[in-house]
């Protein structure tokens, strides 16, 4: 035999090792990071207009990746995240408001209404794919001994609060672990309280009953990036950073406030409006916005020192709009622009949010899309990066197409439903048409957003062929929602 034959089967062997090593490589599954702010409006950061408050990393991950320009999360904070985990919008979520179990003691913390048992949730589904699954921040979605709780729910690790009332302090007695309560160096003390009278309300000692020790953002940032630094290459994961900032309190570290004292016209904020006094009310809400940002930089440097970076797709927003209460002033910055609507309002500036994704070599850095998609699609868009597909029937469809800029079959519509007090709301957005339905007085509002994008103008009246469209989306948009309460409360409070 020729000495070249005979090397022969083992250069093919090497050959075939080498491709399928590199196949191996080319085909390893993305990590997933998706970033959500807590109560901002669509022009709160940098690359959707921002002009007073700064953030420079955010800019950066949308110069380097692509803005959605129509995204839309719910109006208020526990149905978005409920949307996000089940991909199901309010007219079939379980979670459909913020409903509250428990207050804000802590021998009170029963949290907000709970996943039920067995549910399709990203987690479960992720985990199915392989993948490691992690959320860090505020969860909303079940509160302690709940079946809600993240790790019953296909999460792997959590770190944060469980219970939103918890969450309106930055300075908690604790966070939970998993299950298991995570002592902070903190004493109780409630968040809503007004600025004693007789207090100099220009003596910063004089708001130092509402500080503590341990600021809680900044113990769930070092969590997350401990996380990170923990992963490896072969092994996708998934992290939620479900961060509460700019969420009221205004509460934030004096080294991020520094930077803006003195740059507004700030006057002290007592209380009167719930929620504890701020001495720089405006100076604090942009730090909190400065600071996300800055926690947003750190996960992209984790990322990169672990060679991370390449293979991960960054999604950041927000899970509904802006809040004027609590010593909040966000109309100072024009971060919903002239958007009717706020924080609770299924108008544009109670739902409408921006949207920022980045994934090297996939997405086209700077590139911008009109795709019109909502929170609920998140699920089935983070479950086609991971290679699969939801078992059971949901409402959202992945954009992965337009995020790597190919044909993207669109939402006929997008439906939404508001309970508050003795209102009950339900909103389809299809095309350029949103129909606002005040269920109580069986009355439609019918506003075209290409030409009124700020809701002005009802013209339900000259638009009957509209309005006959959205009654027959009215008609299959909803099923009932079958609540067990008891899933929120321990044994012995059934």
């Amino acid at each position: 035999m020729a000495i070249g034959n005979l090397f022969k089967p083992v250069f093919t062997t090497c050959c075939l090792a080498i491709l399928l090593c590199h196949s191996s490589f080319a085909q390893k599954k993305p990590n997933i990071v998706f970033i959500l702010g807590d109560d901002m409006g669509y022009y709160s950061i940098g690359p959707f207009g921002q002009k007073l408050i700064k953030t420079p990393n955010l800019d950066k991950l949308a110069a380097n990746g692509m803005k959605l320009t129509n995204f839309y999360s719910n109006h208020i904070c526990s149905p978005s995240r409920g949307s996000f985990f089940t991909g199901l919008h309010t007219g079939h979520a379980l979670i459909r408001g913020n409903y509250e179990l428990g207050g804000y003691r802590d021998d009170d913390e029963y949290g907000q209404m709970p996943l039920a048992p067995n549910m399709q949730t990203l987690g479960t589904e992720l985990q199915r794919a392989g993948y490691k699954t992690a959320v860090m921040g505020k969860w909303g979605m079940g509160g302690p001994g709940s079946i809600g709780v993240p790790n019953k729910q296909g999460v792997g690790l959590f770190f944060g609060y469980l219970c939103q009332k918890q969450a309106q302090n930055y300075y908690p007695t604790h966070l939970w672990e998993n299950e298991t309560f995570y002592p902070l160096n903190n004493k109780y003390f409630y968040v809503h309280q007004k600025m004693p009278a007789g207090k100099d309300i220009h003596d910063p000692a004089s708001y130092l009953p509402y500080k503590g020790e341990e600021y809680s953002e900044e113990t769930i940032q070092r969590h997350a990036l401990d996380f990170i630094s923990k992963q490896k290459a072969d092994e996708p994961f998934f992290l939620e950073l479900a961060y509460t900032l700019p969420h009221m309190a205004l509460q934030v570290p004096d080294r991020v406030l520094e930077q803006y004292k003195g740059k507004f016209d700030d006057k002290p904020y007592l209380g009167q409006k719930d929620y504890v006094p701020s001495q720089y009310p405006r100076a604090t809400y942009a730090a909190m916005i400065t600071l996300l940002d800055e926690y947003v930089g750190q996960v992209m440097a984790a990322l990169k020192q672990k060679g991370l970076d390449k293979n991960t797709l960054i999604v950041f927003t927000a899970d509904n709009g802006a809040a004027k209460v609590g010593g909040c002033d966000p109309d100072y910055f024009n971060c919903s622009g002239e958007q009717r609507g706020r924080k609770g309002s299924i108008y544009e500036g109670g739902i409408k949010e921006p949207f920022v994704a980045y994934w090297p070599g996939v997405i086209k850095p700077g590139s911008s899309s009109e795709h019109i998609a909502a929170i609920w699609d998140m699920m089935p868009t983070f479950l086609d990066v991971a290679g699969t597909k939801a078992t059971k029937p949901i409402d959202g469809i992945s954009f992965l197409p337009t995020l790597k800029q190919q044909k993207q079959a669109p939402h006929e519509y997008l439906y939404w439903e508001r309970h508050a007090n003795d209102e009950h709301q339900e909103v389809v957005r299809f095309g350029d048409w949103k129909a606002i339905k005040d269920v109580m007085a069986n009355k439609i509002e019918l506003y075209n957003l290409a030409k009124d994008p700020s809701e002005k103008t009802d013209v339900a009246a000259q638009n009957p062929a509209q309005i006959k469209k959205a009654i027959e989306y009215y008609k299959t948009r909803r099923t009932a929602a079958v609540v067990d309460w008891n899933y929120g409360k321990p044994d012995e409070d059934r």
